[in-house]
């Protein structure tokens, strides 16, 4: 039963995906038909696109497996999302705008024209592939758990990652932008339905007469767990940490390259703003998600491996009957599908168009179009590796891809706020926050100088301070490209 009832869910989704894409849009021709739909993209698609790149595996297997491993830390997912709306209201219309008003279609071609440097849109091409791929392994690794499970425990990890990526490929190939957005409707609506029942029904599951008293119940048998540093005070997850991830998760949403293909994507400014006005509503949900990990550990739930990632899983299959548990894998299995297939497109659009073309100038948008494509292999095949050889929860993985991508805000907010900041600044802090990220010597000096602040937010601070301090210190330039 589980098995037909993911295989119904994921077919009946993907098929509807294809007759979506179908009927809205001829097969792609060129980049901006595949990667951004045309840029026709409307208030009620654009909003499902962008809740389903945020309402993903990391929101429902990775914090409701966190709430379970440390307790208070997965508070984070609160802040996280309405901090992320807040700022997006403000500086995605006007990625919006740059974009539609010179035809960009990555996040490399804004660097690119904004500093009048293709340099630096081929290194920031390549600081987003970093980034992206580390998130595509967050939906391969969530994947790989759903096919083991359908599977059964013969099936080893690599082979199911393995059919995991296989998936992921075959859905972007056959598919595009607005296949996805059809995709992520249906996902989020399934993953709503999917977490309300759950936590409806959760109290009397572990012998609780309400919801409230599940938490009163946690308070009292696990006190460390509802209040902070958490089930593991000996990380340093306290309040501090809390505060710096939420700033550096909420400087970085809007920052990752599919990202602003997205805002690329819709159809005018006004489609962009409702979206951020309505999107903290998704926040709520992670009330019931740290819920049913706080269930999780009452029940006395043990993940498989002791994996967190696999615990929301294994608590509904002990717990709940087999088509329960059928229906939440095939509804996770979309979670990661979705996200993961928009971000290999992604990948393949940055490398083609920002990798590629500077090398051969001479190449056509048909021939691009084929590169991209081929390309999403290879990254699909890096997200396997990294997949295969991670030990982590997703949160943590998460939170070390805001911290990658978290490098290339300072070029961004400087975009439009600071217009003398010049190419060569923003590199340097680009170097700087790198190096502050990735240097052992220089990431244990920065934890000692901000104990318990999230290493990204602190490294973030330095490449900000660089590029500023470099702007402000050399002659006023005015360059032709200015954002409005």
């Amino acid at each position: 039963m589980i098995l037909s009832l993911i295989l119904l869910i994921v077919c009946g989704t993907v098929a509807g995906s294809m007759l979506y894409g179908r009927r809205k849009q001829k097969r792609a021709q060129t980049m901006e038909e595949w990667a951004l739909g045309g840029r026709k993209l409307g208030t009620l698609v654009f909003w499902f696109l962008n809740a389903g790149e945020i309402y993903t595996t990391f929101a429902v297997l990775g914090i409701s497996g966190f709430a379970w491993a440390y307790g208070a830390p997965a508070y984070l997912a609160f802040c996280s999302v309405s901090l992320s709306a807040a700022l997006g209201y403000w500086l995605t219309p006007m990625i919006h705008a740059y974009g539609r008003r010179h035809g960009l279609v990555t996040q490399a071609d804004f660097f690119a024209h904004r500093y009048q440097a293709r340099w630096l849109g081929v290194c920031v091409a390549a600081a987003g592939l970093i980034a992206l791929v580390v998130y595509v392994q967050i939906q391969v690794t969530a994947l790989t758990l759903v096919v083991r499970l359908a599977a059964g425990p013969w099936v080893s990890q690599g082979a199911a990652a393995g059919f995991s990526v296989v998936l992921m490929l075959l859905f972007v190939f056959l598919a595009g932008l607005r296949s996805a957005a059809f995709a992520a409707g249906v996902k989020d609506v399934l993953m709503l339905i999917v977490v309300i029942v759950l936590a409806w029904t959760v109290a009397s599951v572990v012998g609780e007469a309400s919801v409230l008293d599940v938490f009163r119940t946690v308070g009292e048998r696990f006190p460390d767990a509802t209040r902070f540093p958490g089930l593991k005070p000996e990380l340093g997850l306290d309040v501090t940490w809390l505060v710096t991830s939420a700033i550096n998760v909420a400087l970085g949403t809007y920052i990752f390259p599919h990202m602003f293909q997205l805002c690329y994507s819709a159809d005018s400014g006004t489609t962009i703003r409702r979206n951020a006005v309505f999107q903290p509503i998704y926040s709520l949900s992670y009330f019931f998600i740290i819920l049913l990990g706080f269930a999780a550990l009452l029940a006395g739930t043990k993940a498989p491996g002791g994996d967190p990632n696999a615990l929301l899983l294994a608590f509904v299959e002990q717990r709940y009957p087999a088509w329960m548990l059928g229906v939440l894998a095939g509804t996770a299995s979309l979670l990661a599908l979705v996200p993961g297939s928009v971000l290999l497109l992604t990948c393949g659009s940055i490398f083609g168009r920002n990798i590629v073309r500077p090398l051969v100038p001479t190449i056509d948008d048909r021939t691009e179009l084929l590169v991209s494509r081929l390309a999403m292999v290879v990254f699909a095949a890096i997200a396997l590796y990294l997949t295969l050889g991670a030990s982590g929860s997703l949160v943590e993985i998460g939170l070390s891809a805001y911290a990658a991508i978290g490098m290339l805000a300072p070029g961004v907010y400087c975009a439009f706020l600071l217009r003398r900041t010049s190419a060569a600044a923003v590199l340097c802090g680009l170097l700087t926050g790198y190096a502050v990220l990735w240097v052992p010597a220089l990431s244990s000096l920065a934890a000692g100088w901000f104990p318990h602040w999230e290493i990204g937010l602190v490294a973030l601070v330095a490449n900000a301070a660089v590029t500023v301090g470099l702007s402000l210190a050399s002659p006023r330039k005015v360059l032709v490209a200015q954002p409005a």
